[in-house]
């Protein structure tokens, strides 16, 4: 698209779009070889119908800075019907943006209108808060204004595939090679848009070995509170992101540094102020990136679990100490610790109902006697209780010794398991017989029942 210079109006100043420094193949590098085939396909298929189309964001960026994306996205002059038109396995979704998936096999590469960054009239679809966050946007611009509504120069990229040039409008690639992560425009301003950029700004940060822009980072302390106003999925998703980003541990240290935490996970400030606590969520974010930068797979579910534990722990140890018996107690303590984040991050059941199993499956792993340890072992949830163990074990909170305890049984052949359980069970063994005598007088009530699954 050739560069339009068109005077208007941005956040009451005349706004004249940039002009782009276009640079050559032979400069940066990047061939179209890199980009996945359904994004050459999209841009293809749109520039042969007389569309503008480029690969964009962070593709682009992580092209440069030498890794594999994990999802290219597109961006366009052609509108979203128009796009939904030319690819028959494609949707239109999202209120507050909208856009194209394309579906090309497994890969899915979402494409964008190039949006508009001027006021709009009466009548068009820019909302915003009494706080400035946008609810909905979506009005169509030219793709210099689509540059500069974007959040971080270093995603301000366009990369043409057909032409392998790389349009860039707010020095990026000179970003990039300084390591500095920069916001487009008044930080503030763009901050109060668009809350979620300042957990953004955190995870680039760490993630890519970013240096945070100094007037970047000045008003984040100042305006975390804004995440409260924004909704819980939404902060859950860029969450899951910064987590599952194979740098979680400077991800955390970056967040806890620029007080944003508390609008997050509440919770882990109590945690990280206990040394026991604190070791723990290391070793599970330590291990986590391990896993992720080995290219093994991770469960959001185990994860959560992990970062809320010292919390349940305490609460569960605080209804014991006014009489609860242990499983109810632990069932209410789990409770309690989902739902005091259900405030902040909207931690889908899949994920919650994960993290209680592997909660309710701790007290299980003390029960070394009788056949308890052979059912346990059968449990579908096994495998994630004993890793949560071994982390316990690790930490300090729990003796080592029942960790390798579980890593022999588990291999063992069946002499040696038998020889192996521990036979003191007189305490476990009463209250396994009263359990049965009062389910067959009757039924025991919902939370016995629980209990008694929980420690059988």
């Amino acid at each position: 698209m050739i560069t339009r210079f068109l005077g208007r109006v941005f956040s009451g100043q005349l706004f004249k779009p940039p002009q782009p420094k276009i640079i050559p193949f032979i400069v940066h590098g990047v061939g179209r070889e890199a980009i996945s085939p359904c994004a050459l396909r999209v841009t293809q298929t749109l520039q042969r119908h007389e569309f503008s189309a480029f690969v964009v964001g962070g593709a682009v960026r992580d092209l440069l800075l030498g890794r594999r994306p994990k999802d290219f996205d597109v961006a366009t002059d052609a509108t979203p019907e128009e796009v939904r038109g030319l690819f028959r396995r494609s949707r239109v979704i999202g209120r507050r943006f909208r856009l194209v998936q394309v579906m090309c096999g497994p890969e899915t590469v979402e494409v964008s209108t190039f949006r508009g960054t001027h006021p709009v009239d009466e009548g068009d679809e820019r909302v915003a808060d009494e706080h400035g966050r946008i609810l909905r946007d979506n009005v169509f611009g030219s793709q210099e204004q689509d540059a500069t509504r974007r959040d971080f120069s270093i995603n301000a990229l366009f990369y043409d595939p057909a032409s392998q040039e790389i349009w860039d409008y707010h020095d990026g690639v000179a970003d990039l090679k300084r390591r500095r992560l920069r916001m487009i425009g008044d930080p503030e301003r763009r901050y109060r848009e668009d809350p979620v950029r300042m957990l953004r700004a955190v995870r680039l940060a760490a993630s890519r070995g970013l240096e945070i822009d100094p007037g970047t980072r000045r008003p984040i302390r100042r305006l975390a509170g804004l995440l409260a106003n924004v909704p819980p999925a939404r902060v859950l998703d860029e969450m899951l992101k910064l987590l599952l980003s194979g740098h979680s541990v400077q991800c955390v240290a970056q967040l806890r540094k620029e007080g944003l935490h508390h609008g997050v996970l509440p919770l882990l400030e109590a945690t990280m102020g206990q040394p026991l606590g604190e070791r723990f969520v290391m070793l599970a974010l330590r291990n986590t990136d391990e896993r992720i930068l080995a290219g093994k797979p991770v469960s959001p579910g185990f994860l959560f679990a992990a970062l809320l534990w010292h919390e349940v722990l305490a609460a569960w140890k605080g209804f014991e100490d006014k009489g609860e018996p242990p499983v109810p107690a632990l069932y209410r303590a789990m409770e309690r610790g989902v739902q005091a984040q259900a405030g902040k991050l909207a931690i889908p059941h899949r994920f919650s109902a994960d993290m209680k199993e592997i909660w309710a499956l701790q007290p299980r792993f003390l029960q070394r006697s009788g056949k308890r340890p052979y059912r346990l072992l059968e449990h579908l949830r096994f495998r994630a209780g004993y890793d949560f163990l071994r982390l316990r074990c690790e930490s300090g909170e729990v003796d080592p010794a029942i960790g390798e305890w579980w890593a022999r049984f588990q291999h063992a052949g069946e002499a040696e398991r038998s020889q192996m359980l521990v036979h003191d069970g007189e305490p476990s063994g009463r209250r396994r017989r009263r359990r049965r005598r009062r389910r067959g007088g009757g039924g025991a009530p919902g939370m016995m029942h629980s209990g008694s699954e929980l420690v059988s």
